[in-house]
C-alpha cells in the first residue's frame, strides 16, 4: 500500500503538513472543510506538494520534517527549488523536526525514535507495535545496526524482549527525492519555450517514485530541456501536468515555464482538452459505441487499485469515457476512448467495468485464452492503450494545438495477428 506526505496552502498563507493512505480522499476531506482544525479554519485550501512513499513511516518522516520547516523552506519546495533549500539547511543551526530527536548534515535527518516495550513478545513484532514501523522495517533497521536495546545492539529480530526495556531506534533520513538529468532518447512532437508534447513509449515511467529512482520521462526531459522545467510539480515532478501509466504508450504535454504549467493545470481541471485514446480490447463492446458514466476511486479490497464505486459514494471522482468501436476483431476489438475526465486509470477501470477489459492488463483483466498463444508469440505483456490524441489551448499564446500519435509497431502485431471478423 503506498504513502503520501503532502503539503496544503490555505487562505492567509497558512501551509499545512500531512501524511495518509489515501491522498486523493484526504485532500478532498481538507477542501470540503470536514478536517477539523486549520484546513477547516483557513478554507480554502489547495495541494502545493506531495509525494508518495512505500511505507507508513517514510511518510510520517517527511511530514514531520518538512512540517518543521521554514516559510522560506517550503515556498523553496513547492517551486523544486532544492539548491535554495539546502542553503537554507545549512543556515540554520540545530535540529528542524518538531517530535523525536534529529540530528543535521546539510538537508539530511537522522530521527532517534525512543521508548519502552509494553510487553513480552519477539523483539520485532515489540518494537513495530511501539512505533508503527513495519516489522520488516523493524528487521532491516536491526540487520543495519541501528536499533540498541537497554542500551546494547540488537541483533536478532526474534530475540525475546521482557516488559519495561528500552530500545532506541536510529532511522535513516529518506532519499532526496531530486530527479536528475539523464540523457535517454525522447520522441519530441512539438517544443517552444513554454511546453513540450512527447511521445512516451511503453515501459517508461513518467516521473520518480518508490521503486523507480531515475531512467523516468523526466529524467530525459531535465536533459534534454537543460533543467528548464516548471517548478510547480515539485523537485520529483517538474513540469508533470498529467501522467500516464507507465506500460500506456502516447502522447504527453510538460510545461516548461510556470505560466504554462498553471494554465495547462486549469484546462485539465475544467476537462476542457481533447483527449483520445485507442485500445484493444477483449470481446465485442455491445452496442459498439457507448458512454460509461461512473465514479471511480480506490479499491476497497486492494488499495493498490482503482473500482467503479456506487454512484451515491461519497469517495472517489466523477469519471465520464465515451467509446466507439473502431475495427471488430477475431475475440476483441480496436476501440476508440475519448475522456471528459481524466482519473487514474480510467480508461482501464471503465472498460474492465462492462466486460471488455484491454488485452494484456495484469491488473483488471484477464486476456481470453483464445488470445494468450498470439500475445505469447508476440512477447505482448502491457495494456494494450495508446494515447493518440491530445489538444488544448496553448497556455502563452492562445492557440489551439493538436496532435496526433500512429499506434505503435507492437499494437499494430497485435491487432494483425488477431485477424479481423465479420460475425
Amino acid at each position: 500500500m503506498p504513502f503520501w506526505a503532502y503539503l496544503l496552502h490555505c487562505r492567509g498563507g497558512v501551509f499545512y503538513t500531512g501524511y495518509t493512505d489515501d491522498l486523493e480522499k484526504r485532500v478532498a476531506q481538507h477542501k470540503s472543510g470536514a478536517v477539523p482544525g486549520v484546513t477547516a479554519q483557513y478554507q480554502p485550501v489547495e495541494l502545493v506538494w506531495s509525494q508518495e512513499f512505500p511505507t507508513r513511516q517514510e511518510a510520517f518522516e517527511t511530514e514531520r520534517r518538512i512540517k518543521g520547516w521554514s516559510r522560506a523552506k517550503k515556498l523553496a519546495l513547492i517551486r523544486g527549488d532544492w539548491e535554495r533549500i539546502s542553503r537554507l539547511a545549512k543556515k540554520k543551526s540545530g535540529p528542524s523536526t518538531s517530535s523525536g530527536r534529529a540530528e543535521e548534515k546539510g538537508s539530511a535527518h537522522r530521527e532517534t525514535l525512543t521508548g519502552t516495550i509494553h510487553s513480552p513478545a519477539r523483539l520485532d513484532k515489540a518494537l513495530a507495535e511501539a512505533t508503527d514501523l513495519s516489522r520488516e522495517r523493524v528487521k532491516a533497521l536491526i540487520g543495519e545496526g541501528k536499533v540498541e536495546l537497554d542500551g546494547q545492539p540488537a541483533t536478532s529480530p526474534s530475540a525475546k524482549v521482557q516488559a519495561g526495556s528500552s530500545f532506541s531506534i536510529h532511522v535513516p533520513p529518506p532519499s532526496d527525492p531530486q530527479a536528475i538529468p539523464q540523457d535517454i532518447p525522447i520522441t519530441v512532437v512539438y517544443e517552444d519555450e513554454h511546453l513540450i508534447v512527447v511521445d512516451k513509449p511503453a515501459g517508461m515511467v513518467v516521473h520518480p517514485a518508490a521503486g523507480n529512482p531515475d531512467g523516468t520521462l523526466v529524467n530525459a526531459l531535465l536533459h534534454h530541456c537543460k533543467g528548464r522545467l516548471s517548478g510547480i510539480g515539485g523537485v520529483a515532478r517538474p513540469g508533470i501536468v498529467h501522467r500516464i501509466d507507465k506500460d500506456t504508450s502516447g502522447l504527453l504535454v510538460v510545461a516548461k515555464s510556470d505560466i504554462a504549467h498553471e494554465g495547462l493545470a486549469q484546462q485539465f481541471a475544467d476537462h476542457s482538452l481533447e483527449r483520445a485514446y485507442l485500445a484493444v480490447c477483449a470481446g465485442h463492446p455491445s452496442p459498439p459505441s457507448g458512454t460509461v458514466d461512473a465514479r471511480i476511486g480506490r479499491s476497497d479490497r486492494d488499495r493498490k487499485k482503482m473500482a467503479v464505486l456506487p454512484p451515491d459514494s461519497t469517495r472517489g471522482k466523477h469519471a465520464v469515457t465515451h467509446y466507439k468501436a473502431l475495427e471488430r476483431l477475431d475475440n476483441g476489438a480496436l476501440i476508440e476512448c475519448r475522456l471528459e475526465t481524466g482519473r487514474t486509470h480510467q480508461v482501464r477501470v471503465h472498460l474492465a467495468s462492462i466486460g471488455h477489459a484491454l488485452i494484456g492488463d495484469p491488473v483488471y483483466g484477464r486476456t481470453p485464452a483464445a488470445i494468450r498463444p498470439i500475445c505469447k508469440a508476440l512477447d505482448f505483456h502491457r495494456q494494450a492503450l495508446h494515447a493518440a490524441r491530445l489538444g488544448f489551448i496553448h497556455p502563452v499564446t492562445g492557440n489551439r494545438l493538436s496532435f496526433s500519435s500512429e499506434l505503435p509497431d507492437d499494437m499494430r502485431e497485435l491487432i494483425d495477428q488477431m485477424g479481423h471478423s465479420n460475425r
